[in-house]
């Protein structure tokens, strides 16, 4: 997007800077020439601008949005893994005790070892549970979320160079002279820059 408003406030310059030039006051039809051409390029930005905008809205954001959902899901997945290690540790000490022989303070340790792995177990299969849940549904949500958006940004699309069409449609039938070709023109223009080249003034390539 930056680009597009790049190139289309540069040729906004460029027709400004044509109108301001001399040979706009000494010949009325390149005057009349510059002035639709610096008309069109206005138009032209004024529509980019609008497009730009949209795009902004539509586009840009909902996907700034979009991805401010991964830092708590990522958080999601710390907190489970943090309590699958919580869990592992305290199943080891559980297994632990269960391998010592059955004595009155051995079984009293296996006892308390049981109640603290008791709601770690409980807290990391109701995390499992969450994750399992709501990631195939967060990625399964994607597309849908996005089909808006891409419809919104084909949308600005069509009717950005819809426009562009109109516009420069209109700025070629005021500029250009009836019943030439493209190779006529350039011709023409090749024949021009050869007798630029020719003056004593012109360094040689």
């Amino acid at each position: 997007m930056e680009s597009s408003s790049t190139m289309s406030k540069s040729a906004v310059k460029i027709s400004s800077d044509l109108l301001s030039n001399p040979l706009c006051e000494q010949e009325p039809s390149f005057l009349e020439m510059v002035t639709a051409f610096d008309t069109a390029m206005k138009r032209m930005d004024s529509f980019n601008q609008e497009k730009v905008n949209q795009i902004q809205k539509t586009v840009i954001e909902p996907l700034k949005k979009f991805s401010s959902v991964f830092p708590s899901l990522n958080m999601a997945v710390k907190r489970r893994e943090q309590t699958l290690q919580d869990y592992r540790r305290l199943q080891s000490k559980v297994e632990k005790y269960e391998e010592k022989e059955r004595t009155g303070p051995v079984l009293a340790k296996l006892h308390q070892a049981r109640e603290e792995l008791r709601p770690v177990k409980e807290d990391f299969e109701a995390k499992t549970k969450q994750l399992l849940e709501e990631m195939p549904k967060f990625h399964s949500s994607r597309i849908e979320y996005f089909r808006p958006s891409f419809e919104s940004l084909v949308r600005a699309q069509v009717v950005y160079y819809t426009e562009m069409q109109k516009i420069f449609g209109e700025l070629a039938a005021q500029v250009e002279l009836p019943g030439r070709s493209d190779e006529q023109r350039q011709q023409e223009n090749d024949a021009k820059l050869g007798e630029l080249r020719a003056l004593s003034i012109v360094a040689d390539d």
